[in-house]
């Protein structure tokens, strides 16, 4: 549940800021695959992962953490 949590705000971030989701893999260096797996809540991302995700949309990961 948590990992469709972290997805569901990584698109939200993502589209807000005006990536598609190939310009936003490419950008991060995965698969637009592994991106959409992430974004759907069928894979957490690691820490690293979400290191690049939130350096690339200019936010702090606490702004990208899913709210309980």
């Amino acid at each position: 549940m948590e990992a469709v949590k972290w997805g569901r705000r990584i698109r939200a971030f993502r589209k807000l800021k005006g990536y598609t989701q190939e310009s936003f893999a490419q950008s991060l260096g995965i698969s637009v695959s592994v991106l959409g797996e992430v974004e759907r809540g069928n894979r957490m991302p690691n820490m690293a992962l979400l290191l690049e995700i939130s350096k690339l949309l200019k936010i702090s990961i606490d702004e990208l953490k899913p709210s309980d």
